[in-house]
């Protein structure tokens, strides 16, 4: 029975809910421009940040914003240098602080391996 109340629908490839009071946002097309001349079209909504580069559809290349048919120039501040963790715990704490820390547990496990006992 429950075969016959079914028949005739395809689930999953509709959608039973209407679009009536459905507001859609403002959405801005934008072109990009790889080195191999290939042009990508990519809509994006129009309160968001748009990048000044973007993954070319056709090719591996990146492709670089244009407007107004001009390639933007890219800004230096996009790249980012990577902070290595040395630097990253200078920031937390002094040169100062990170040597007693150090020379703290250079007498623990000192005082631990002339007990006998094993580091853990």
């Amino acid at each position: 029975m429950a075969q016959q109340t079914m028949r005739g629908m395809r689930l999953g490839t509709q959608s039973l809910e209407s679009e009536r009071g459905v507001n859609y946002s403002a959405r801005v097309s934008h072109s990009y421009l790889c080195k191999n001349e290939h042009v990508s079209e990519m809509v994006f909504s129009a309160d968001a940040e748009i990048p000044q580069t973007w993954q070319c559809k056709s090719c591996p290349a990146q492709a670089v914003l244009l407007e107004d048919g001009k390639i933007v120039t890219l800004d230096a501040s996009e790249d980012k240098i990577p902070r290595s963790h040395w630097e990253m715990l200078l920031e937390r704490r002094s040169r100062e602080e990170l040597e007693e820390i150090l020379q703290e547990r250079l007498d623990y496990i000192r005082a631990r391996r002339a007990g006998g006992q094993a580091d853990l």
